[in-house]
């Protein structure tokens, strides 16, 4: 074999190999890189873009878990957040801060979770583990639905002043509770009435008693005198 046809069937052989190696390294990169995920949970669409979300379990793992993030507006309209849902946990029950519509103004933002802010409340977080990642959907007046994966963290150290608040009391056991103190206040105050009663009851009743004695005392006087004068006087 001459020195030029060796010369070409090496050059083709690197070819090959170098075409090769560089199809495994894409075929391995994309199966790789199409299942990563943002360690910081983000989605945009149009003028809205959403950040920093997570989903946040109560610290003593038990009760309902929120969802915190920031919705930013760039555009010149007001949107209203009108629906959010986890997957698996269902829809979020959405609490405006003071009332009226969850809206994100025109080049403003709307911050849902912490003390102050808007809520978004999971309340049946049975199938949200720490340490996964939940589908987290956002349905919005004007530009529609943003979907991302969203972390879910436990109410500790940075997340621990956006975590879910305690619950309150209902109102039903509340007014039980007061109701039976009302019960119990009137129960005292008849008791005391009755003391009260029984106590003028006997003290009028042996006020009766030392009148008696008295005029069975001065009675007992008279006749003692009558039948003492009628010693006393002569037979005529």
């Amino acid at each position: 074999m001459s020195s030029s046809l060796r010369r070409g069937v090496v050059a083709a052989t690197v070819i090959a190999l170098s075409t090769l190696s560089l199809g495994a390294c894409g075929a391995g990169f994309n199966a790789q890189t199409q299942d990563v995920r943002p360690s910081s949970a983000s989605v945009s669409v149009d003028n809205i873009k959403i950040e920093n979300i997570v989903v946040i379990t109560p610290e003593e793992g038990e009760g309902p878990a929120v969802v915190s993030a920031r919705i930013f507006n760039s555009g010149t309209e007001d949107e209203t957040l009108r629906s959010l849902t986890v997957e698996g946990a269902g829809d979020v029950e959405l609490t405006p801060a003071e009332g009226g519509k969850l809206v994100v103004p025109a080049g403003g933002s709307l911050m849902l979770g912490g003390e102050g802010n808007a809520m978004a409340v999971v309340n049946d977080p049975k199938d949200v583990a720490d340490g996964n990642e939940q589908r987290v959907s956002f349905v919005l007046s004007e530009t529609g639905k943003l979907s991302t994966w969203a972390l879910v963290v436990p109410a500790t150290r940075q997340y621990a002043d956006w975590g879910p608040t305690p619950q309150a009391a209902p109102a039903d056991e509340k007014s039980g509770d007061d109701k039976s103190g009302d019960d119990n206040r009137e129960d005292a105050g008849q008791d005391g009435n009755a003391g009260d009663q029984d106590g003028a009851a006997g003290d009028n009743a042996e006020g009766q008693q030392d009148a008696q004695g008295a005029e069975g005392a001065e009675g007992a006087e008279n006749q003692d005198g009558a039948a003492e004068g009628a010693e006393a006087t002569p037979s005529s």
